[in-house]
């Protein structure tokens, strides 16, 4: 079992930062693929971005690459996501997963982020 908490959310002005933050416990997290994913009110799930163990390789969605970036410290058991340079259309739920193969089996309970306009 992995546990993730995130942190970090909030209400931010276009043009403004964020930095959210995924605290893992449980089973070996250095191992294991991370990811970020959103939802907005009244639409699907989206993804945002991944990171292998490595810490290497990572992706991003359209809709983020350039403004966001996904980073990883092992020792820290943590997962982050630099949001730079936000849009009102970044506001959503943002939540953290866990992906110990080819599936994000454990998910957190999300961090709401805010962007006016």
């Amino acid at each position: 079992q992995v546990q993730l908490v995130e942190s970090g959310g909030g209400l931010v002005q276009a043009g403004g930062s964020l930095r959210l933050s995924c605290a893992a416990s449980g089973r070996i997290f250095s191992w294991y693929s991370m990811g970020w994913f959103r939802q907005a009110p009244g639409k699907e799930r989206e993804f945002v971005a991944k990171i292998p163990w490595s810490g290497g390789g990572t992706y991003y969605a359209d809709s983020v690459k350039g403004r966001f970036t996904i980073s990883r410290d092992n020792a820290m058991n943590t997962v982050y996501l630099q949001m730079n340079n936000m849009i009102p259309e970044d506001t959503a739920v943002y939540h953290c997963a866990c992906a110990p193969g080819s599936r994000y089996d454990y998910w957190g309970h999300g961090t709401q982020v805010t962007v006016s306009s």
